[in-house]
Formats: structure tokens, C-alpha cells, sequence
């Protein structure tokens, strides 16, 4: 198995976008990328602990690829956004691809620089990619937050 985070503007449609793929394990919705121990919503909605909302994908890479995985998530938000996406703002909403090895960078930086030289966005991508560091897990609440509401999706697609 493994694990894969990335921020993508509100983690709940962007936690329901990778739960439907085919190899995803198991998700879960969390704050990451911030200067905060152990932050809660409130401390991360008030764009002063750095952290980003960001989705902790677990997955077994013979079902489905790191690059599939990068694939959908440059599909399902407009990465040229900073600290925003759609209607939400602040530096918790950024985008962002959080590495766990040498090899995950590699590719993130690959698909990055594809992305761009592919003139699909005319502004400049903004996407961070940055180490993982530790993973606080949001309210039990947030967790599958549009699945147990019977919601489909909240997120801008790209």
C-alpha cells in the first residue's frame, strides 16, 4: 500500500472525487503544511496556521498509479488559483501535492511542468510541491462529509 495527500481547495469534494477510484483504499480529510500542533477547523479556517485542507489517500499502486492519482487531481480544480478555489479563500484552500518519497516529487514536478507546456491554463500554475510533513486528521464530521449527506460533489472542476 501507499499513501498519497493532496490539497485541492475544500477537502470534502476532493475527498469524494478520489473514494470513487478504482485502488483507493481508504481516505481521510486532515490538515497538513502548517505551523499549528494538532489545529482544529476553527484554528484552520482562520488562515493564520498555515496548514492546508488537504486529503490523505491511501492506495495500492498495482490498482491504480501515482500518476493516475495526479491526473485526477489536476482535473478536479483550477490549479492556477492561489490560496483559493471557487468561492473559498485563504491559505488553506491553496493547492498543493504533498511528496512521501524522491519518486513522488519526481513525477509531481513531471506532470506540473506537462500541465504547463500543455497551454490548457493560460495563467501560471500555482500548485505547490513540498514534502509531506505530519497529517492532523480533521473532525470526525468532516470525514466523507458529501457521502453521508447523500451530496455528490461541492468542488469546481478545472
Amino acid at each position: 500500500m501507499a499513501k498519497a495527500t493532496f490539497a485541492a481547495g475544500c477537502f470534502w469534494g476532493v475527498e469524494a472525487t478520489f473514494r470513487q477510484l478504482p485502488g483507493v483504499l481508504s481516505t481521510r480529510v486532515g490538515y497538513t503544511g502548517g505551523n499549528t500542533v494538532n489545529p482544529t477547523y476553527k484554528d484552520v479556517c482562520s488562515d493564520a496556521t498555515g496548514h492546508a485542507e488537504a486529503v490523505e489517500v491511501e492506495y495500492d499502486p498495482s490498482k491504480i498509479s501515482y500518476d493516475k492519482l495526479l491526473e485526477v487531481f489536476w482535473e478536479n480544480h483550477d490549479p492556477t488559483q492561489v490560496n483559493r478555489q471557487g468561492p473559498d479563500w485563504g491559505t488553506q484552500y491553496r493547492s498543493a501535492i504533498f511528496f512521501h518519497s524522491p519518486e513522488q516529487e519526481e513525477a509531481a514536478k513531471k506532470s506540473k511542468a506537462q500541465l504547463e507546456k500543455s497551454g490548457r491554463f493560460h495563467k501560471p500554475i500555482a500548485t505547490q510541491i513540498v514534502p509531506a510533513v505530519t497529517f492532523y486528521e480533521a473532525e470526525d464530521y468532516h470525514q466523507q462529509y458529501l457521502e453521508k449527506r447523500g451530496l455528490a460533489t461541492c468542488h469546481i472542476k478545472a
